[in-house]
């Protein structure tokens, strides 16, 4: 039997061996820690600074080329004809592709000047922000002096690579164009004869970047299925460390690095103990969901980053009782629909928590009906009318490509009419993505952790080495969670428990949406719940710590092995070569993994 199929059976008895020595549930009575008890002190402080500061120096490794053609020809339907130093017989020829679509034709001639077609090159929204290489048709096999790129469409192409049959890059002499400036060579030591992720845009960052780019060069942008200010935010990092793929991956790796004090505090305040609030964090913090999906220049990490915030500000209302947590928690939730539409899943778990909290309240006594009225216009104010109005402004980017200018545009009519506009577009648009897919998987999937999307593939041309890498959430956590999400739902309806509550509601708003939704799905819609999986083993940590008295062996034990599975699998989390034996031996657990 090969050691891959035995390794997930090995790890599922480590999980039933695991919560066989958790204390008998019905005997653990916790008590929640008061507030005073779970400030962060000066070991805390220590400890968080030492998991993100690993944490980052794991993440920015490899993330992406910090060099990258920058400057940009932009055709407008026109020609530009190169000359050779000398004569050539070409073997490939290399370009990246900027913004916007169409097609490039390359004509060819000797010293005769006769021109004939040799290739094309595409420029479709899946090509550009990465390097391509155009097809030949064969012509591989005369001296070339003169190329001709003839574009059908207004394209940005960053620059060209032409190689001859050494495989060296051809000496240009001098080109013809409407541009002169020679932004098609002027950055040949930066020329890749081979697309990779490490150089190219991969996955929906073909989307989400080049729309992050087109707001900066003050162009409506192209994808507008998703609200602006996720893109926008991933525009900062490219406006640092300009237009690469590290630039571009930049923002949602830091937001990765960010999600974790808010994480400790959160269960810091939850638990109140310190090796609780440690473990729970390191195995968010290499949960391969978490990894992968934050340094993929998407939109999810900064939703994600805003769930976290607005159930951290909740909880802290309701054990707290300040109205400024509230107040906070409805900001975090604007920020983040300004991201994503998932977030609204996400506050409609906050809403029901809130409900629950004043039918407790008002029933106890504790406060008068005349307090909740107050309540509801206050939540009117801070979940309603200012998450409204960050949405709505974060269109000015719209409105500016649109010839709108200053604030004044908000008020205007065309303003208004492209936002609300855009809504029904996004509304229709995730409404009929049912397109196949070959990593599509439905949320009965996710919870098994049966189907990983996968984001990258290449192979070597023996098929011996491959570089790829998916997104799919570290079994341990996975499959643990999942029971640990069954205990929260006893604590919950039996034990009356609150904090398991807020746990069970927080996770099942993440995942009931996506049951009834019937679009297309993958399994980075579950990122969302890996937070609360997180918040539900440490909850079973805590139950340890109560009722066990070698309760530190176990969790230690347990995060232990989360950092092991992390480093067996960490090739196909980061893209960096390995065999395929490798990947038969120790990564292919089920017959649906894509490893």
């Amino acid at each position: 039997m090969k050691i891959a199929y035995i390794l997930p059976v090995a790890l599922i008895l480590f999980i039933l061996y695991f919560f066989y020595q958790a204390p008998e549930f019905k005997k653990v009575h916790l008590q929640e820690p008061k507030l005073k008890r779970a400030v962060l002190n000066a070991k805390d402080r220590i400890i968080i600074l030492i998991i993100c500061v690993l944490y980052a120096a794991v993440a920015f490794r490899g993330l992406g080329n910090k060099t990258s053609p920058e400057s940009f020809y932009c055709f407008n339907g026109d020609s530009v004809t190169i000359v050779l130093s000398e004569p050539k017989i070409i073997s490939k020829v290399s370009y990246f592709s900027g913004i916007n679509t169409g097609n490039y034709h390359f004509f060819a001639a000797g010293l005769d000047a006769n021109y004939i077609e040799i290739g094309y090159g595409k420029q479709s929204y899946n090509d550009v922000l990465k390097w391509n290489t155009v097809d030949l048709k064969g012509y591989t096999n005369f001296q070339i002096k003169y190329i001709r790129i003839q574009a059908d469409g207004d394209m940005h192409l960053g620059e060209i690579g032409i190689f001859d049959t050494n495989d060296n890059l051809c000496e240009i002499s001098k080109t013809y164009g409407k541009d002169v400036s020679n932004a098609l060579f002027d950055e040949q030591n930066l020329v890749q004869a081979e697309q990779n992720y490490m150089n190219s845009s991969y996955f929906d960052e073909i989307y989400h970047v080049r729309t992050a780019i087109e707001f900066l060069e003050n162009i409506y942008p192209y994808e507008i299925s998703h609200p602006p200010l996720g893109k926008e935010i991933i525009s900062l990092g490219i406006l640092i460390f300009g237009y690469t793929p590290f630039g571009w991956r930049f923002m949602g790796t830091l937001f990765g690095i960010l999600m974790l004090p808010f994480l400790y505090y959160f269960l810091k305040i939850l638990f109140g103990n310190t090796q609780v609030a440690a473990t729970g964090t390191i195995i968010f913090a290499f949960d391969f969901m978490h990894f992968v999906q934050t340094r993929i220049a998407t939109v999810d990490t900064y939703a994600i980053f805003f769930i976290i915030l607005m159930y951290l500000f909740m909880y802290l209302y309701l054990t707290n009782g300040s109205s400024k947590y509230l107040g906070i928690c409805g900001l975090c939730f604007g920020f983040g629909v300004a991201c994503k539409w998932t977030c609204l899943y996400a506050g409609s778990g906050l809403a029901v928590i809130w409900i629950l909290h004043w039918i407790k309240t008002l029933r106890s006594g504790e406060r008068t009906f005349l307090h909740f009225l107050g309540n509801c216009f206050y939540c009117v104010i801070f979940f309603i009318i200012l998450p409204a109005s960050i949405y709505y402004i974060s269109y000015i980017p719209y409105g500016k490509a649109s010839g709108l200018d200053g604030i004044s545009m908000l008020f205007s009519n065309d303003y208004f009419n492209m936002v609300v506009d855009n809504q029904s577009f996004m509304f229709t648009y995730h409404s009929n993505v049912h397109a196949s897919h070959p990593y599509s998987s439905r949320w009965y999937q996710w919870i098994f952790n049966i189907r990983p999307i996968l984001y990258f593939l290449d192979y070597s041309n023996d098929r011996q080495n491959i570089q790829s890498f998916g997104a799919f959430v570290n079994p341990l956590l996975c499959w643990s969670g999942l029971l640990a999400i069954i205990v929260m739902i006893y604590f919950a309806i039996w034990r009356k428990d609150r904090r398991a509550a807020f746990i069970t509601i927080g996770y099942f708003a993440q995942l009931v949406p996506w049951i009834i939704i019937t679009r297309t799905t993958f399994e980075y819609h579950y990122f969302g719940c890996t937070v609360f999986l997180v918040l539900a083993i440490s909850y079973i940590f805590q139950t340890m710590r109560v009722g066990n008295i070698k309760w530190k062996r176990y969790i230690y034990l347990f995060t232990d092995i989360t950092l092991l599975l992390f480093v067996q699998f960490y090739p196909v989390l980061s893209g960096i070569t390995r065999s395929a034996g490798y990947s038969e031996a120790l990564l292919a657990w089920l017959p649906t993994w894509p490893f």
